[in-house]
C-alpha cells in the first residue's frame, strides 16, 4: 500500500513538472529571433535564443515556478557558429542568449508563474521595437489578452529614434534611456510611484498600447493575472 501511494505521488508529481506552455509565434512578414531571459536560478528555456522565419512557431515548457522574459530580435545575421549581431534587441552578438538580456530598445513580455497565480505583462519601459502580444489559453482568472500591436517606431520621437544602416527607424527608446533622467527613470529622489508620473514621453508609449508598461509605475493598467494557463506570445 505504500509502494502504491509512492508511485501515484511520483507519478502526480511528474505530471505537474511544467507550469505552462510558451508559444512563440512569428507573425510577421520577415525573419525574427526571439530572446529569452530567465530569471535568477530558473532554466533558460529555447537555449536562450533561437530563429523563426515568417509564420512558424516553437512550443516551449516552462517548469513551475518560472520567471523571466521574451523579446524580439531584429535585423540580425549570424555564422554557422552562431555568431553575429542584431540591429535590435541584440544579447551579445550570439544566436542563444545564454542568460543574457536584450539590449534596449525592446519591446518585453514578462511572465512571473505561480505566485500564487501567474503575473505577466507587455514592457515598453525599455523601449519598443516590434509588436508583440500576450494571448492566454485554457487557464481561469481573468486571463486578458495583452496586445501592443500598434507601430510605435512610426511616431516616436525624434530624439528617441534608433536607426538602421538605411536610416530607417528600427527602434523607440524609452526617455529613461535616451536622457538618463532620475524624473523619467523614477530613481533617485523620484523613485517613489507618489513622485514619478507619466512624462509626455510615456503619454505616447501608453496611448500606442494603452494595456503595455509605460514607465516604471504604470502597474494599475498594466499587470495581469491568470492560473494554470498555457500562452502564445506573437511578435507582430
Amino acid at each position: 500500500m505504500a509502494f502504491l501511494h509512492f508511485s501515484l505521488v511520483l507519478l502526480l508529481s511528474l505530471l505537474c513538472v511544467d507550469a505552462a506552455i510558451f508559444t512563440l509565434q512569428n507573425s510577421c512578414n520577415k525573419t525574427i529571433w526571439p530572446g529569452i531571459l530567465s530569471g535568477g536560478g530558473h532554466p533558460l528555456l529555447g537555449n536562450g535564443g533561437l530563429e523563426l522565419k515568417p509564420r512558424e512557431y516553437i512550443n516551449l515548457n516552462a517548469p513551475t515556478g518560472w520567471s523571466g522574459r521574451f523579446w524580439a530580435r531584429d535585423g540580425c545575421m549570424f555564422d554557422d557558429s552562431g555568431k553575429g549581431k542584431c540591429a535590435t534587441g541584440d544579447c551579445g552578438n550570439a544566436l542563444q542568449c545564454n542568460g543574457a538580456g536584450g539590449e534596449p530598445p525592446v519591446s518585453l513580455a514578462e511572465f512571473t508563474l505561480d505566485s500564487p497565480m501567474d503575473f505577466y505583462d507587455v514592457s515598453l519601459v525599455d523601449g519598443y521595437n516590434l509588436p508583440v502580444s500576450i494571448i492566454p489559453s485554457g487557464g481561469f482568472g481573468k486571463c486578458s489578452s495583452v496586445r501592443c500591436v500598434s507601430d510605435l517606431n512610426l511616431k516616436c520621437p525624434e530624439s528617441l529614434q534608433v536607426k538602421g544602416a538605411d536610416s530607417e527607424v528600427v527602434g523607440c527608446k524609452s526617455a529613461c534611456l535616451a536622457f538618463q533622467k532620475p524624473e523619467y527613470c523614477c530613481s533617485g529622489e523620484f523613485n517613489d510611484p507618489k513622485i514619478c508620473k507619466p512624462t509626455n514621453y510615456s503619454k505616447i508609449f501608453k496611448k500606442a498600447c494603452p494595456t503595455s508598461y509605460s514607465y516604471p509605475y504604470d502597474d494599475a493598467t498594466s499587470t495581469f493575472t491568470c492560473q494554470e494557463a498555457n500562452y502564445l506570445i506573437s511578435f507582430c
